[in-house]
């Protein structure tokens, strides 16, 4: 489902897979914006791992997002009020986000029901819930996180 206004996954700040989508979701939320769809993992799933991972609530980051901050402006408060990532943290925050999917606990059941459910090909090409939520809303294509990782 194309959605006006929100992020996709790869998208970085500074360096960061994620955090941009999860900020234009805040975004978006507090317009109406965001599909009802959405509403059920609004701050958890992916938006939850990035707030614990940056040690700070998603509670604290809304509050900034909401103050009209920038993406990047909000991730530096994030950074002084929860933690600092070193290079290697966040290689390993993107590798992890990245790759949720793929030859995990999810491979068996979500992606293949997640892939039935929103209708996409079965044709092995999507591995990832990176891939389903680039290709639900249209932006996927097969070596789209090639090009991220440069």
């Amino acid at each position: 489902m194309k959605i006006p206004g929100i992020k996709g996954c790869y998208e970085k700040t500074r360096g960061l897979f994620y955090f941009a989508r999860m900020c234009s979701k805040i975004r978006l939320h507090s317009k109406g914006e965001l599909p009802e769809d959405y509403h059920g993992m609004f701050g958890k799933g992916f938006d939850g791992r990035t707030c614990r991972y940056l040690a700070v609530s998603f509670e604290d980051v809304k509050a900034q997002v909401h103050s009209g901050k920038s993406d990047e402006e909000v991730l530096d408060w994030c950074l002084a009020h929860g933690r600092r990532l070193t290079d290697e943290e966040v290689l390993i925050y993107n590798s992890f986000m990245s790759k949720r999917g793929w030859r995990d606990d999810e491979t068996d059941a979500f992606i293949p029901d997640m892939i039935r459910q929103y209708g996409l090909p079965e044709d092995g090409s999507l591995i990832t819930d990176f891939d389903l939520i680039e290709m639900d809303e249209g932006r996927w294509y097969p070596d789209m996180w090639r090009d991220a990782w440069k």
